[in-house]
């Protein structure tokens, strides 16, 4: 599709550059919710926060933007969950189970 702005006038460009604003907000809502949906509350994740080491922890609540995630040392994190990762379980022969970083989604 194809649109000849030069034949717009200011009105009609300010009213056009609003609904496209509109638009990719929507549809990077959209986008953000479906990765949001792909963790459960309860379950085990980690993230790598700038300038510090992976922390583990469990998430516990869906925000409208992020996720909230209680560490495993008590602290509470709202991150973009894009940056969130699931924890797989692995089972280690003659050591228990050990974690360790899983994939996205």
């Amino acid at each position: 599709m194809k649109i000849d702005i030069n034949q717009l006038s200011e009105h009609e460009l300010v009213e056009l550059n609003r609904e496209i604003v509109e638009r990719l907000r929507l549809l990077q809502h959209m986008r953000a919710h479906a990765v949001m949906l792909e963790f459960r509350v309860g379950e085990r994740v980690c993230f790598e926060p700038e300038g510090r080491p992976t922390l583990f922890g469990v998430l516990v609540r869906h925000n409208r933007k992020t996720v909230t995630v209680v560490t495993e040392g008590g602290e509470h994190w709202r991150i973009s969950p894009r940056l969130v990762r699931r924890v797989v379980e692995v089972a280690s022969p003659g050591e228990g189970t050990a974690l360790t970083k899983g994939s996205r989604g």
